[in-house]
């Protein structure tokens, strides 16, 4: 409280007031108390004087009768005053005798000059006058009384020094000023008293204003004090409510709009008029984890890495004009779009600028992969439909002469159909797995005796082709695994009918087995020496209808991988390949370990 500074100017104010009022007081004490002391010294002074000159002109004898004058003016200093008695001439008859001061003649010489100076006035025949000249030094009040004895006329002057009442208003002064300084001190401790009681309810409403500065809104205001301060303090209160209110209200719409920002999937950006960034939303943040980084030496950048976007905003912000672009690229694709912010005050200035940036990538993949998924089931279809219209029509029109040809076209017939038959139910099939309408019941099953029927199964297949083909389990007798034996079964077929044809004669084909205790799972590869993939070729490897090196005109839909791959997606594993052109290739695929090691029937 001590540092407040309205305590200290009020204190201050009081303090000067107080010693305003002692100055003012004194003044006029100096100036009415002067004035009203002389003027009842010469109050006192004129009616002594009166009395004297009735006394005298009434028994002149007093004067006359030389031991009676002679006897007044040696006691007359009691009176206070000093008396000159003249003759007509101004000749100094009598005088009243100090001890410090003898008469001789030049006292006349010394009076007569001051005495002729004198300006007079008639008061009752009392002439009267003040002297402030006097080599004395003092204020001195002269009066003149006209007296006739023994029948000639004389004068007797009354001198009053008047510097006396100067002390008696220095007393009267110190007992003002004593006075007023007592009063002052006084009146400090209630004034100091009534300010602190007046500001400290102003700290505190100061101090929940600094509150409600912060953001604190919870706090309030002593509304018990009473007038201004009590009204003060409602208002704050007031003030408060309808604040937090009003920001409770802005605080909801404004996480209402962030989350519907945040929600939305293209990428936003807003810019000042410097092209600063000023507001964005999540999705900007991972838009373009695919594109290159850069040259990205500044904020900007690191936030859209692309020069061209950012001279985009600068053209939009000077022209005030929309601004698109599309960025591709073989990683990545962007659709940009850039629009003019406007002042809403001035309709025609442009105070920033806002970008939508939408990730195009797997529009344009799709896009590509509807028009090859087409192309590839026109192809696909094509070939047996032309094969078999090449064999029907000759038979149609009865070319085919011969039981023994006749045959042979029916039996081509019957495998174009049968292959026809088998790629629209691997099509099929394929597209309930990726819409997840395909199910089928997942369980532990024993997976050693699967790989066991898969070898006796395919060794023929594989020494007839002039394939070595083994088994390696590198860690024993498996575990009971989850999954569906079926399911993994065509997993393994299909890995192997895709091994064995791009494996020439000659080289091996080996199905590997392991199991990695830490992590629960079991590990099949399905690895062949064969021709292996191109580096550009294996990211497309699982797609529907791709088929590595088609030059070479391999049999197959392209279907197989990518029905493998959603099995084992349906079934919560996954499948890998890892390959070295012209060295061959690896497929491997996992399968969990079952908690519960009995094999369900």
């Amino acid at each position: 409280m001590f540092q407040s500074t309205l305590l200290k100017r009020t204190m201050s104010l009081v303090v000067l007031s107080l010693l305003a009022s002692a100055i003012l007081a004194t003044i006029a004490f100096v100036a009415a108390g002067n004035r009203q002391t002389l003027s009842l010294e010469v109050d006192n002074a004129i009616k002594q004087d009166a009395e004297f000159q009735v006394i005298f002109n009434t028994h002149p004898e007093y004067l006359e009768n030389d031991d009676l004058r002679h006897f007044f003016f040696d006691s007359s200093y009691a009176t206070g005053h000093d008396y000159y008695l003249t003759n007509s001439s101004g000749q100094i008859i009598n005088a009243t005798k100090h001890e410090n001061r003898t008469l001789d003649d030049n006292d006349s010489v010394r009076l007569v000059p001051i005495l002729d100076k004198i300006d007079y006035e008639d008061y009752n025949n009392l002439g009267f006058a003040f002297d402030e000249n006097s080599k004395s030094g003092y204020t001195i009040f002269i009066s003149k009384s006209p007296l006739t004895l023994s029948g000639k006329d004389y004068y007797l002057y009354s001198l009053t020094y008047l510097n006396g009442y100067q002390g008696l208003n220095e007393k009267y002064l110190n007992i003002l000023l004593l006075s007023t300084l007592m009063a002052a001190c006084a009146m400090l401790v209630p004034a100091y008293a009534f300010v602190s009681r007046m500001v400290l309810p102003l700290q505190k409403i100061n101090e929940v204003a600094m509150e409600y500065g912060k953001g604190n809104f919870n706090i309030r205001a002593d509304e018990s004090h009473k007038g201004e301060i009590g009204e003060l303090g409602q208002s704050f209160n007031f003030l408060a409510d309808r604040l937090s209110k009003s920001i409770k209200d802005l605080t909801a719409e404004r996480n209402q709009l962030q989350d519907i920002f945040d929600v939305i999937s293209d990428g936003i950006v807003v810019v000042d008029n410097r092209c600063v960034p000023v507001t964005t939303n999540k999705a900007i943040h991972k838009l373009f984890e695919r594109a290159e980084k850069n040259n990205m030496f500044t904020e900007r950048l690191q936030l859209i890495p692309f020069d061209d976007v950012w001279s985009d905003f600068e053209d939009c912000i000077k022209s005030g004009e929309t601004k698109t672009r599309q960025i591709d690229n073989r990683d990545y694709a962007y659709q940009c779009t850039i629009i003019p912010k406007y002042d809403s005050a001035d309709s025609t200035k442009v105070i920033g600028a806002t970008g939508f940036f939408r990730d195009i990538f797997e529009e344009q993949k799709n896009e590509r992969f509807r028009q090859d998924y087409v192309a590839n089931i026109s192809h696909e279809l094509r070939t047996p439909l032309q094969t078999l219209r090449g064999l029907i029509e000759p038979l149609s029109d009865g070319m085919v002469k011969k039981e023994e040809d006749r045959q042979r076209y029916y039996q081509i017939i019957l495998n174009e159909t049968m292959r026809l038959s088998r790629l629209i139910d691997d099509m099929l099939e394929l597209s309930k797995l990726q819409s997840r309408t395909l199910a089928f019941k997942t369980f532990p099953f024993n997976l050693n005796n699967l790989i066991s029927n898969i070898e006796i199964r395919f060794k023929p297949v594989m020494r007839e082709a002039g394939i070595k083909f083994s088994i390696q389990n590198n860690y024993g007798d498996l575990p009971t695994v989850m999954g569906n034996p079926d399911r993994v079964e065509q997993i393994l077929v299909i890995l192997l009918d895709n091994a064995k044809k791009y494996t020439p004669s000659g080289k091996s084909i080996t199905i590997l087995t392991d199991y990695i205790e830490t992590e629960k799972k079991v590990y099949i590869s399905v690895a062949d020496t064969g021709q292996g993939i191109h580096e550009y070729d294996i990211g497309h490897i699982f797609d529907r209808f791709f088929k590595a090196d088609r030059a070479r005109g391999k049999k197959g839909s392209g279907l197989g991988l990518s029905i493998a791959k959603e099995l084992l997606t349906y079934m919560g594993e996954t499948i890998t390949v890892n390959s070295k052109y012209e060295e061959g290739a690896t497929f491997t695929f996992t399968l969990t370990k079952a908690e519960v090691p009995d094999v369900w029937d």
